[in-house]
């Protein structure tokens, strides 16, 4: 496998981190405790081994959701980031694949937990799209831009970024 670093981090960016080698393994988790760590109908994850991910920025705050699972996110703006097995058991560590600079990169390959999935989440494909904020609203669209606040899909020098603190 041909080494690629990824990086990725929290929407405010208190936290950054980076995969010294390509994250493999994208899938989805129907399990419970994962559609309630991310607030979502399921959790989209991609990882590795420990050795080759690292935090570049902050810290990532842990909830052990059960005496296995260790699942982190920012302390700051709540970002479900990581989930991996208590004290590094399983040799893996997975990220959420949201939360990468990149994550179009990672579509998932399979889906776990599907003894909670939702007897209606297979059908979200077939909904219909609405417009997009700018062409439906673009008085919005120009008010939520200038007064963004996440950080960028990439690594930055300075955080928080000038704008954000005044």
């Amino acid at each position: 496998m041909m080494d690629e670093t990824c990086s990725g981090g929290c929407q405010c960016g208190a936290v950054r981190y980076r995969f010294s080698q390509r994250p493999r393994g994208a899938h989805v988790c129907h399990c419970r405790m994962c559609q309630k760590a991310f607030g979502a109908f399921y959790a989209p994850l991609v990882g590795g081994p420990p050795d080759t991910f690292d935090v570049t920025r902050g810290e990532i705050a842990v909830f052990r959701s059960s005496d296995q699972a260790e699942r982190g996110f920012c302390r700051d703006c709540g970002t479900p980031l990581t989930f991996g097995y208590a004290g590094g058991g399983g040799g893996w560590i997975c990220v959420s694949i949201g939360s990468l600079d990149h994550p179009e990169a990672f579509p998932p390959k399979d889906q776990h937990g599907v003894e909670s999935r939702l007897a209606w989440v297979n059908g979200i494909g077939t909904l219909p799209d609405v417009p997009a904020t700018e062409v439906k609203d673009p008085e919005t669209a120009a008010f939520i831009a200038s007064t963004n606040h996440q950080h960028p899909d990439h690594d930055t020098d300075v955080w928080p970024h000038p704008r954000q603190s005044t």
